[in-house]
């Protein structure tokens, strides 16, 4: 009997898992030779405490692929959001403040599948390298 109650606690906490950043840190991300005017490790810093303050996750990488659309975040979408039809988004050139808040205020309200993101944003939406399109499908 306490197997069964073990394993439905898995599924609760499957259930509802919340919309995640995936912030790249590689070569050209967060490089600032790369991108000098841009303060990456603040960025990185406020993601974090936005995370914090609205239960979200966020993790980071060492290289997603577009590199010459750095700084790169994917935005995931929570259990539910993938419930509702929402999918990855892959935002590039996320550099500035006004791209970071956009970003957390996005995912708080519920991200992909949840919550519309701003026109902004939406201006900064790439399309992910194929090997992430063809994973995508699986």
């Amino acid at each position: 009997m306490s197997g069964s109650i073990g394993h439905r606690s898995v599924i609760r906490a499957a259930a509802s898992r919340p919309c995640t950043l995936v912030v790249c840190r590689g070569c050209c991300c967060g490089n600032p030779r790369k991108h000098p005017g841009t303060d990456h490790a603040w960025q990185l810093d406020r993601l974090r405490a936005g995370a914090a303050e609205h239960g979200l996750h966020i993790r980071t990488t060492d290289c997603l692929g577009p590199c010459d659309q750095a700084n790169v975040i994917v935005v995931q979408p929570s259990t539910a959001g993938r419930r509702a039809g929402g999918r990855a988004v892959w935002v590039g050139f996320a550099m500035d403040d006004d791209c970071t808040d956009d970003l957390l205020r996005w995912a708080a309200a519920g991200g992909p599948g949840i919550a519309e993101p701003s026109a902004a944003l939406q201006l900064q939406f790439i399309r992910p390298p194929r090997e992430a399109r063809v994973r995508a499908r699986r």
